[in-house]
């Protein structure tokens, strides 16, 4: 309170080698447990993180902010960042498969047909990559480590394998190569928009 610009948190933090942001929502959470009597929604405790102004507080509200603004790996300015780089990547995934003259319904598309979980593109006619079929396709723009491409399996993949049949995930940021294991099954990995894509219309054209 004596110097309400000294940034304790985040030093705290820091000393304890916590995540600033999470040091932030934890204090976050015990104050308005303690003014409102109560467990504070989550929806009100991401409000205050992503405009600390909202923080009662003024002195709390800017140690908020320095965590938040200091915070390389979470948080909302981290997720901002990643939500701007995904959406990057969307578009130039786009792009490409406009280049390749082929047909797809995008995600907000699918959202507007009543679809909850959806890939970012549906091919409307089916194509062949490395000998596999591929119905749809998934733009990550992060690298696929074992932990974070087994939560997207049990969270996504294996749903739209479930609805649309067997697809492809794009990792832009490269993968562990043993993950790319469920080829078999439907599930194939790149790290790059595949240059070998096999239409009907040219494989009829060999046949």
């Amino acid at each position: 309170m004596k110097n309400a610009a000294a940034p304790v948190l985040l030093e705290l933090a820091n000393e304890v080698d916590f995540a600033p942001s999470l040091m932030a929502r934890i204090v976050l959470e015990r104050f308005l447990q303690e003014q409102e009597q109560g467990i504070p929604s989550k929806t009100l405790i991401n409000s205050m993180l992503r405009d600390p102004s909202q923080i009662p507080d003024g002195v709390l509200a800017n140690q908020v902010y320095q965590c938040t603004v200091n915070d390389c790996c979470y948080g909302p300015l981290v997720d901002c960042i990643k939500h701007a780089i995904g959406h990057e990547h969307e578009v130039l995934l786009r792009e490409m498969l406009l280049k390749k003259n082929l047909s797809f319904l995008a995600e907000d598309q699918l959202r507007a047909k009543g679809y909850d979980k959806t890939p970012d593109f549906i091919l409307e006619v089916p194509v062949a990559v490395e000998g596999h079929i591929i119905h749809w396709i998934e733009s990550k723009a992060s690298f696929g480590d074992e932990s974070s491409h087994q939560s997207y399996l049990q969270d996504q993949f294996w749903s739209y394998w479930n609805r649309f049949g067997p697809g492809l995930v794009i990792y832009w940021y490269g993968f562990i190569e043993e993950l790319d294991c469920h080829r078999e099954r439907g599930i194939l990995l790149k790290d790059c928009f595949p240059t070998d894509i096999v239409t009907l219309r040219r494989s009829m054209a060999q046949h």
